[in-house]
């Protein structure tokens, strides 16, 4: 007899300190559609999530707002319950990390984890402040350049000469919360041994990532970070605000909050129910679906299991792993820290029901690769999709029934061939559920609602009831169970819609068992519309609205109400628009500039990756590492004139520090990551500045910029134009061109 193992259900701990937005929805609510799924198909489940509390952001926004820790987390903890609520979101337990659970479960795994040899102490140097007792955060210390002499230079740059600093370089420095000079000491750290644990982590993952049909993302990070080369990770930190370490000598470190917080889940479990060793230590009998976004994986296939595995006890360990590419925003990408994009407190101010969104959330859930969330594609799915093909469905036919046969159900016969065509399409879809690939169940269950749609209109019962009221009577008779069936299948996604059709149909209570069982409904009771149409006019709002990031919609919205308040008109004011075009924001943000390639040569540590040495015009060379070895040999790159984004922020690749990122066009319609076009630059001097039409070179110098921050501002090319905001990019009257791509993006 197949035995139904119990299905433990977690989201990733979403980080506490900001409001989260769409993209950092996708993984709560995934969880949500698993695990409603699961409850229905008659699973014993149990979905966990909460809130991550711990660690430096924490610390340092608390700081900067004002107020304890605690008293932050307490805040936005209140802030997720709400959003998610609104959302319709099914937790089982959803708790937070700060608590006395957490600490306890923590320490008793790292006492097992250290006693078994796997953790490692290592020294290094580090600032202190003696007024604040506590070691120093890079961003912490404030001084003098070394190297240009500006003042106010934190630990980690120079914005003036934009020079990489190491805080102990900093000339006068002082600690940027008292003003204390700091001083150099010596400070130990513990480290997990994960070269040592790696023997047990291959041999558990060969089995797990088959048997648990992990998404392909997940396997092939996990193997790149296998393949390079596991190292030694530190878990211990030198804060105030987290999870004590118990060990003599580290009594003032706490725990890396990633080193605490996957521990979140069992911690959470532990504080919602007595028996939560029944989910965690009975792995015989509960598998574990984890879902989470690509930039966490590492730590859940990684991290989290060595530390389960080093233990020596008993655990469920991950079982299935969906892991979802990233969710973008009108070309750009979502921010928590720009602002930028739709939060979740913004989703409830717009009027649109939490079905709406849910539903899109699924029709284009970025299971295989990017999606970029547009108004125009929103209205056109909820239009088009949600209320032309289901909506549809369900009002045409049951308003039918109640006008021409006064509500009640006739004891036809089952139309066979629509009944072979509806079982084969609900088999499909429970496959697709079992394996959590959620965004192609939804997708058949509105192909299943169209092939309804199709036989309504083919089947004519409108003429088929006086010429033919068999045929009528059976086909009426089909599409509702049929829509009693889709009432059942949304349920997962939909909720709130799923309780109304059922209720049309009497079948309150309908589960995943009763799908193809044409059995049950006698009568269709009183039915409404279930959507309403999103007008040009709500989208253009929205999208006019929510425009620009958090912080220029407060700015405007404040203008706005100061405006009405003086009853001056906005017009007449002689101020300048708070909120700029992305066009303004690039030109004042990001420097391209013309550079020649040098030298090419292969990065010994990564298959797809080259090191560049680049003539910028520059008193020294530049080197810039770029992934773009399965695209270009090495001699169709030496000599050629590239655009390099120059002060996007430098990063370590393997090693070899980048000091910058080439642009490069591809193809819009293939995968992430399979296609590339170098954007060359012949027609430009090298060292030459590139603008936005209509724009100058600013006068000052601009600092760097971070990845996130160039991303979130979209180039792209149109019809070989290469542009931001709708605006040529170029100097001297010629523009930058892409030969190959000549419509799509540009990063």
């Amino acid at each position: 007899m197949w035995l139904m193992k119990k299905r433990l259900v977690t989201s990733a701990l979403p980080y506490v300190n900001n409001i989260p937005h769409l993209g950092n929805l996708t993984q709560v609510l995934s969880a949500d559609v698993f695990a409603r799924f699961c409850r229905s198909k008659g699973y014993e489940t149990l979905y966990i999530c909460g809130t991550d509390e711990y660690g430096t952001a924490t610390e340092t926004k608390a700081l900067k707002e004002g107020v304890t820790p605690q008293e932050l987390c307490d805040h936005f903890n209140a802030i997720h319950r709400e959003i998610y609520q609104w959302f319709d979101i099914k937790f089982d337990h959803f708790g937070r990390t700060s608590t006395a659970e957490q600490t306890r479960i923590v320490q008793e795994i790292f006492a097992k984890v250290d006693a078994a040899g796997y953790i490692n102490e290592h020294e290094n140097e580090q600032l202190y402040c003696p007024n604040c007792e506590r070691f120093l955060a890079d961003r912490f210390v404030v001084g003098t350049c070394p190297h240009c002499g500006s003042t106010g230079a934190r630990g980690d740059q120079c914005d003036a000469c934009q020079t990489l600093l190491d805080p102990i370089e900093l000339l006068d420095s002082h600690c940027g919360v008292c003003g204390t000079k700091p001083v150099v000491r010596k400070t130990r750290h513990l480290y997990i041994d994960l070269p040592k644990a790696l023997p047990l982590l291959e041999a558990w993952m060969q089995e797990a990532s088959v048997e648990g049909f992990w998404a392909n993302n997940a396997i092939q990070v996990t193997k790149s970070w296998i393949r390079d080369g596991l190292k030694e990770r530190c878990i211990t930190r030198d804060l105030k605000w987290g999870i004590p370490v118990p060990k003599p000598g580290y009594e003032n470190k706490v725990f890396y909050v990633w080193f605490d917080a996957p521990i979140g889940y069992v911690s959470i479990t532990a504080k919602g129910t007595p028996d939560w060793e029944r989910w965690w230590h009975e792995p015989e009998n509960t598998e574990l679906f984890q879902f989470i976004g690509k930039d966490n994986i590492p730590f859940h296939t990684v991290i989290f299991p060595s530390c389960q595995l080093a233990t020596g006890d008993k655990w469920t360990m991950l079982h299935h792993m969906s892991s979802t590419e990233y969710l973008n925003y009108e070309g750009g990408k979502f921010s928590k820290s720009l602002g930028i994009g739709i939060f979740g407190n913004d989703v409830q101010d717009t009027g649109i029901p939490v079905d709406a969104w849910r539903f899109y959330m699924f029709y284009n859930r970025p299971e295989k690769s990017d999606v970029t969330f547009t108004w125009a594609d929103f209205q056109e799915k909820i239009n088009g999709e949600l209320i032309g093909n289901l909506s549809n469905l369900v009002n045409r036919t049951l308003t039918f029934i109640r006008r021409f046969y006064d509500g009640k159900l006739s004891q036809a016969e089952i139309d066979e061939t629509l009944k072979e065509q509806i079982l084969e399409k609900e088999k499909a879809i429970d496959a697709y559920l079992e394996r959590a690939e959620e965004r192609d169940a939804l997708r058949q269950i509105i192909a299943l609602s169209s092939v309804g749609n199709k036989a309504f209109q083919d089947g004519e019962p409108w003429k088929m009831r006086t010429e033919n009221p068999e045929k009528a009577a059976s086909l009426l008779r089909t599409l509702v169970y049929l829509i009693r069936d889709l009432g059942i299948m949304i349920e997962p996604y939909m909720p709130s819609t799923s309780i109304k059709i059922l209720s049309f149909l009497g079948s309150e209570g309908s589960r995943w068992s009763d799908l193809g069982s044409f059995s049950g409904v006698e009568e269709v009771g009183e039915t409404s519309l279930l959507f309403s149409k999103l007008e040009d006019s709500l989208i253009a709002d929205l999208r006019t609205r929510f425009a620009g990031s958090q912080e220029e919609r407060a700015e405007k919205e404040q203008a706005a109400s100061k405006n009405k308040r003086t009853n001056v008109p906005e017009k007449k004011m002689d101020t300048k628009e708070t909120q700029q075009s992305i066009s303004e924001q690039f030109n004042q943000r990001v420097i391209l500039k013309v550079a020649r390639i040098t030298d090419v040569e292969k990065h010994p540590k990564g298959d797809k990756l080259y090191i560049l040495t680049l003539d910028c015009k520059e008193e020294e060379s530049r080197t810039i590492v770029s992934s773009i070895v399965p695209f270009y040999s090495a001699e169709e790159l030496q000599g050629q004139n590239i655009v390099l984004v120059s002060n996007l922020k430098p990063a370590n690749f393997r090693g070899v520090k980048s000091r910058g990122m080439l642009l490069a066009a591809s193809d819009p319609e293939a995968e992430e990551h399979t296609t590339c076009e170098v954007i060359f630059a012949p027609q430009f001097e090298v060292g030459t500045i590139l603008q936005p039409e209509g724009f100058e070179t600013p006068q000052e110098a601009l600092s760097y910029v971070k990845a996130d921050h160039f991303f979130a501002m979209p180039i792209v090319a149109e019809d070989g134009i290469v542009k931001v905001d709708g605006k040529a990019i170029g100097a001297e009257g010629k523009s930058l061109t892409s030969k190959k791509y000549l419509n799509g993006p540009v990063g």
